[in-house]
């Protein structure tokens, strides 16, 4: 077992067992090197949003690229792990680049499954742990709306079993959804959160713009984006709510109990995670 990555982890708790490969698009000889012997590729790469010399499009050319290096490098199968209600047509660049990475997929030449999940957590999961981080902080917390716009969680383990399966079905075409079983209204959500984490913040409601802009204030002072206004158009569009029957079978409610004394305590930075490198 391989694992591509930026640069190696070694506080993770499989880093003594998993092999590790740098995951880079510039020398296209070591990235098939890298890819060579293994059997399945499971895609995961991708960018929350654009930055720098970072675009979608760059984003879709690395795709291809490493789609066309496992292909040289024998790879059989590849799991693509996309985003639910991904679409060419999507108003917003996340979804709309997330299609035309299926489409490279499905032209790439190898067996592949197409994953797409909704909102996924798990412990260090950046957008929960954030909102109780925004919630044991602050004496107001801001609901973008009527809050009444509904998210689906499904858990990161739910997620790779649905992966897993994908990748020992029959060669062929699979594409699904990877979806919790059950959907909250975004303002109950925050609620749940809110009770698990002992916070007394406030919950209003705001238009979403300025929901964005607190938000922007808030990135600021930490050096980082803490929602983007595509991000929240997505979120009250139910972009992560899937409309297959859901494949995830772990609760939520269940998960946030168990993780609430961690939840929030220390904020979660997508700068520092994926960025400052």
């Amino acid at each position: 077992m391989r694992t591509l990555s930026r640069e190696r982890d070694p506080s993770h708790p499989l880093a003594d067992r998993v092999e590790f490969g740098r995951l880079q698009f510039e020398d296209r000889a070591e990235l098939v090197a890298a890819l060579a012997g293994a059997h399945t590729l499971y895609n995961t790469y991708w960018v929350r949003f654009p930055r720098g010399t970072t675009t979608w499009d760059s984003v879709v050319a690395n795709t291809r690229t490493l789609l066309a290096a496992a292909r040289e490098a024998g790879v059989r199968r590849v799991v693509q792990v996309s985003v639910t209600n991904a679409s060419a047509g999507s108003p917003l660049p996340y979804y709309r680049h997330k299609a035309i990475a299926e489409q490279a997929v499905r032209d790439s030449g190898l067996a592949y499954a197409i994953v797409r999940p909704t909102l996924v957590f798990a412990p260090g999961d950046i957008l929960l742990n954030n909102i109780a981080w925004t919630l044991r902080r602050f004496p107001v917390f801001l609901i973008p709306g009527d809050g009444r716009y509904r998210v689906q969680p499904v858990a990161a383990d739910d997620v790779a079993d649905v992966c897993v399966g994908a990748a020992r079905a029959a060669d062929g075409a699979i594409e699904c959804d990877a979806a919790g079983p059950a959907a909250y209204e975004y303002e109950r959500l925050v609620r749940m959160i809110r009770a698990a984490v002992g916070a007394r913040s406030r919950l209003v409601h705001v238009p979403p713009g300025v929901a964005v802009a607190a938000g922007g204030v808030v990135g600021r002072l930490k050096r980082d984006a803490l929602i983007t206004e595509r991000e929240l158009a997505g979120l009250m569009d139910e972009a992560l709510v899937s409309r297959e029957p859901p494949r995830g079978t772990r609760s939520f409610e269940n998960w946030l109990a168990a993780e609430a004394g961690a939840l929030g305590r220390v904020y979660a930075s997508e700068y520092a995670r994926n960025w400052r490198r």
